[in-house]
């Protein structure tokens, strides 16, 4: 494989999730993770989107609206790495989501391939990591 150079100057990368119940949603990210709840977007009285920000990072949740079915399986093969400056920020971390009363996929441990952290699911399924580099 060919390595080529990038052609665009990207600064971030930011993603949009469809939660089935956003009212749910919302105070996870916001409770659980840690996510201040940025700017919110109504449609005739009712909640249907929220921008959520930790740092650069910004996630858009959207209201599912079901046109594509209630019991769809989201998420499958997505994977979202959350990165924080410490060990210690990654083991507070998971203790606040565990606080919330949600279930990690696994405890904060050290990796071999150099890093510290967890995965957990959100209240849609969507699978997300909290990590951040061990100092070599």
């Amino acid at each position: 494989m060919t390595i080529a150079p990038a052609v665009i100057n990207a600064t971030n990368l930011g993603c949009s999730l469809t939660c089935k119940e956003l009212a749910s949603s919302i105070p996870f990210y916001r409770d659980a993770i840690g996510f201040a709840v940025e700017q919110s977007f109504e449609h005739d009285g009712k909640v249907v989107a929220a921008v959520i920000s930790a740092g650069d990072c910004r996630i858009v949740l959207n209201q599912d609206d079901g046109k594509l079915g209630w019991d769809r399986v989201k998420g499958q093969g997505f994977y979202l790495q959350i990165n924080v400056p410490s060990a210690t920020d990654v083991d507070t971390a998971a203790e606040r989501i565990k606080a919330t009363g949600a279930r990690l996929l696994d405890e904060p441990a050290d990796r071999p391939w150099g890093v510290r952290m967890f995965q957990f699911l959100d209240p849609d399924g969507y699978k997300l990591g909290v990590s951040t580099p061990l100092a070599g």
